[in-house]
């Protein structure tokens, strides 16, 4: 009995270190912009998607962020190229409905520049990915009657869509291959 006694103990303890950080929609978004023709830029973001971020240290050096983005969610402004892009030779949702990001490590660079290294997962394909991060606090609300601490993030990178077998037959005079991600966000800690 005392040592069920003591398992418990010991499970409540290690949920209990870890803080739970909860994505604020309204104030997050995850865009890409893509290169046009070789003349232009089009850009685009995903409408549906969830996050949180997991740190057992205040400083957030320990954080892990995940993200799950709903693939039929993007929005290009064009319902045309949308349809397209949810076909099977781009994101192809009805197979893959989701794109996953989970991080790996988080390195401080200087001041509140950090690189950010994890999983990205999209149309089946997992690869490793870095952005650029800049992270602003934890800091109090500024509204006085909300006492959770609040958390933003800018993460930019660049990747190679054909990389994740996204538009494989699609010439790069076309759609450029290289795409631009950014994603901003706000989190609240729980």
């Amino acid at each position: 009995m005392k040592k069920i006694t003591l398992l418990f103990a010991f499970i409540l303890v290690s949920i209990s270190s870890f803080a739970q950080w909860t994505i604020d929609k309204g104030h997050s978004k995850f865009t890409f912009i893509a290169e046009h023709h070789g003349i232009s830029e089009v850009d685009g973001y995903f409408k549906k998607f969830d996050g949180k971020i997991t740190a057992s240290k205040d400083d957030l050096s320990d954080a892990v962020f995940e993200i799950i983005i709903e693939s039929a969610s993007i929005n290009t402004d064009l319902e045309m190229r949308d349809g397209h892009l949810k076909g099977e030779d781009m994101f192809n949702v009805e197979k893959f409905p989701t794109i996953t990001f989970k991080s790996t490590s988080l390195k401080k660079i200087t001041g509140n520049k950090y690189t950010m290294t994890g999983d990205l997962t999209m149309k089946g394909v997992t690869k490793s990915t870095t952005f650029d991060v800049t992270m602003n606090g934890p800091a109090a609300h500024p509204n006085p009657s909300n006492k959770k601490l609040q958390l933003g993030i800018k993460a930019t990178t660049t990747i190679k869509r054909s990389d994740f077998g996204i538009g494989g037959k699609l010439a790069t005079v076309m759609v450029g291959d290289e795409i631009s991600i950014r994603a901003t966000g706000e989190f609240q800690k729980n």
